[in-house]
């Protein structure tokens, strides 16, 4: 009786097999779906984690990572509201929520999102002035996670967080603002001391008016002072002279 089946041919299906075997075995990691196509139509749900059974050639699949992707905005020249030219670099965080549109909706996710990213950050923060760009960031931060949240839903992506992460200004920009800054310093240093004089004066008032009212707190706060020199060693030598006593020599016109 002939053999039904050569050695070679068994080696060829065991080969066969193998092959068939480690494409339709699949193990997925707990962050990852599998986006399936049976004969080039989209499954009707992602498959995974864990073991996934893709029963190829007739059906196909696209592995997707559900985790957040860190992506650094390159810098972009952007024109102030102000018409003051910065550098503004930030950093997206995003991630894939619906596996089956990132595929099917959009060519390539990441790139379309890093696109989209470079033209909303300049297109926002070109309607900003620049002491808002400095001192606003939170708000500013806010408007571009709406912004690109908003046109990446139909892709399946939710951007959950962008922040602004540098702003170069050029050089002579930041001389004008330490100026300005140094002027802003300067002034509010005018004002303490005008302050100052201002109580100092009105402290001087009412010391008058109490010395018009009782002539001998002024005899008190001149032996004050005498005690206060005395108190210091030094070869100053006072002599108290009342002024009455120079009265007689004043002129009756001076007088």
């Amino acid at each position: 009786m002939a053999q039904v089946f050569s050695f070679p041919g068994l080696i060829f299906a065991g080969f066969v097999g193998l092959i068939l075997f480690f494409k339709w075995v699949n193990v997925l990691k707990e962050y990852e779906r599998a986006v399936t196509f049976w004969l080039g139509r989209l499954g009707s749900h992602p498959k995974g984690p864990g073991l996934v059974l893709i029963f190829w050639p007739f059906e196909t699949m696209v592995r997707m990572s559900l985790r957040t992707i860190v992506h650094d905005v390159p810098a972009q020249d952007i024109i102030t509201r102000d018409n003051v030219s910065v550098k503004v670099n930030a950093v997206v965080y995003f991630r894939v929520v619906e596996p089956d549109k990132a595929v099917v909706q959009v060519e390539n996710y990441l790139y379309a999102t890093s696109q989209l990213a470079q033209t909303t950050l300049r297109s926002v923060l070109g309607e900003a002035m620049l002491d808002e760009l400095l001192s606003e960031r939170e708000k500013l931060n806010v408007a571009l996670q709406n912004v690109i949240d908003q046109h990446t839903q139909p892709w399946g992506i939710k951007v959950s967080l962008v922040e602004v992460k540098q702003v170069d200004l050029p050089p002579e920009m930041q001389r004008a603002m330490a100026r300005q800054a140094e002027a802003e310093r300067e002034k509010r240093a005018k004002i303490i001391h005008a302050e100052g004089e201002f109580q100092a004066a009105a402290q001087l008032s009412r010391a008058a008016e109490v010395i018009g009212r009782e002539p001998a707190t002024l005899q008190l706060r001149y032996l004050q002072t005498l005690t206060e020199i005395g108190n210091e060693k030094n070869t100053t030598i006072v002599f108290p002279l009342p002024i009455d006593l120079l009265r007689a020599f004043i002129p009756k016109e001076a007088k």
